[in-house]
């Protein structure tokens, strides 16, 4: 496929999600640069789905790709994508006005109620006295999903090729000539779903950078013997400190909710970020830490107003943004893939996404 309609940089969750639904409108190339798909924002995910997480901008396009996860179509993946969990929200006394914020911010979108976090959380030490529930938050498959994504872009035509890097292209009537070092594909139309790498792509293009910033964020998974549920919810600090989740019997998700600025690259955990989140752990609960099993580190890359950007560059005819998608790209990939090929295709949006409004993810908001 030398001479695709629509050549989509990145094969992780975004540009997967797009392409499989743009495969049934047109022929659809995606040039991935590593061996394989999803290896690093994708890969390593704390994966949830909750619908205050971002924010009341990215809020619309989480709560409209629910449905989705819940039931995929059938023919491509069997099961919901989610499993219970629920949120809880905790502070302590001088963290009410985080709490006003979060609960006047959603209200009438998401259901919220304050409850007694000790009664909810064993262990949760007697000054974190402030607590928010957020029912619908729950986990989410994200290796299932991306696959799923993936396994319908084939089944309509697409193509991916792996360890395939975009060099550099330029503008060519009405189209782009795109060189990746062993080739040079002709297209129509060019996007840029490259996470971390999205400025370095639009250079590469010819194209001015958005300001797409790579922020790191720093996981770790702890042993804790006799953990008394691994169903409990999600604790999450209202001042967005630190965040923890169960993951199976007796391991723990954590995060110091780092956003460290850094180049495009590998991602890896500083010791600093690890101890950081593990001094905020023991200030939450009591709970005795056995060992620290796995620590990792991925990538989140938010535009200079940490909204997504979606939509044809106003100067570059041809090139269209799907990135900045942050720490939200996963849980909001369904809406935001039938976004997207809306607003390539030009056709009328699906029922799922018809009252979002895309103008404020445009990129014409930064020219």
């Amino acid at each position: 496929m030398n001479h695709p309609d629509i050549v989509i940089v990145g094969g992780g969750m975004a540009g997967a999600s797009l392409g499989a639904q743009l495969a049934a409108h047109a022929s659809v190339l995606i040039l991935e640069m590593e061996d394989s798909a999803g290896y690093h924002a994708t890969g390593r995910s704390v994966a949830f789905w909750e619908e205050t997480y971002g924010g009341p901008l990215v809020q619309p396009l989480t709560t409209a790709s629910g449905p989705y996860l819940t039931n995929p179509d059938p023919d491509f993946h069997d099961r919901s994508f989610l499993s219970p969990r629920r949120a809880l929200h905790v502070g302590r006394a001088e963290d009410a006005p985080w709490r006003d914020a979060l609960m006047d911010g959603f209200a009438g979108k998401v259901d919220l109620r304050a409850v007694d976090p000790a009664s909810l959380m064993p262990g949760l030490r007697p000054d974190w006295t402030i607590g928010v529930l957020e029912e619908s938050c729950q986990d989410i498959d994200v290796a299932a999903l991306h696959q799923a994504h993936l396994r319908r872009f084939r089944r309509l035509g697409g193509e991916i090729r792996l360890a395939t890097r975009l060099n550099a292209a330029r503008s060519e009537g009405g189209g782009w000539q795109v060189d990746s070092g062993a080739e040079i594909i002709h297209c129509g139309l060019l996007v840029n779903a490259a996470g971390a790498w999205a400025d370095q792509v639009a250079t590469a293009c010819g194209v001015r950078p958005i300001g797409i910033t790579p922020l790191r964020r720093t996981v770790v998974q702890l042993h804790i013997p006799g953990l008394s549920s691994p169903d409990l919810p999600r604790l999450m600090d209202l001042r967005s400190r630190f965040y923890f989740k169960p993951e199976g019997r007796d391991r723990v998700w954590l995060t110091p909710h780092d956003e460290v600025p850094s180049p495009p690259c590998d991602a890896a955990p500083e010791e600093l970020a690890v101890a950081q989140a593990i001094a905020l752990f023991q200030q939450a609960v009591d709970w005795p830490i056995a060992a620290v099993e796995h620590k990792w580190a991925g990538l989140r890359s938010f535009a200079p107003d940490r909204a997504p950007v979606y939509g044809f560059d106003p100067d570059s005819p041809g090139f269209f943004w799907f990135a900045g998608q942050g720490g939200f790209g996963i849980q909001t990939s369904p809406a935001a893939a039938l976004l997207g090929a809306a607003l390539i295709t030009g056709n009328a949006p699906p029922a799922a996404i018809a009252k979002l409004d895309s103008r404020p993810y445009s990129p014409t908001r930064f020219r």
